[in-house]
């Protein structure tokens, strides 16, 4: 039981560094380039957070549930998720 203790922690602590380092490969360029980022995750935020604190204008956090994490960028929008979004004029 021990054993399996160990490989579920390191294999959580090694898929955390695989998303992280990715999502900074979205938040990185979007910081350059001066695009405002709303939220900056690893996992998945469904209902709650684990952690969750405002740095300026970013939400830093932790989601409960780990396959996987994201960074949302403002004026980027998924299209299958916010039908409302979809309805308004586009911001310049």
């Amino acid at each position: 039981m021990e054993i399996f203790l160990i490989k579920a922690f390191q294999f959580l602590l090694s898929l955390s560094l695989i998303v992280v380092l990715h999502e900074l490969g979205h938040f990185i360029p979007a910081k350059i380039f001066k695009t405002k980022v709303e939220k900056f995750y690893l996992f998945f935020d469904v209902k709650f957070s684990i952690f969750k604190k405002k740095i300026g204008d970013t939400i830093y956090g932790i989601g409960w549930l780990p396959l996987g994490g994201y960074v949302k960028i403002a004026g980027m929008i998924d299209e299958s998720m916010d039908l409302d979004q979809m309805k308004k004029d586009p911001h310049p």
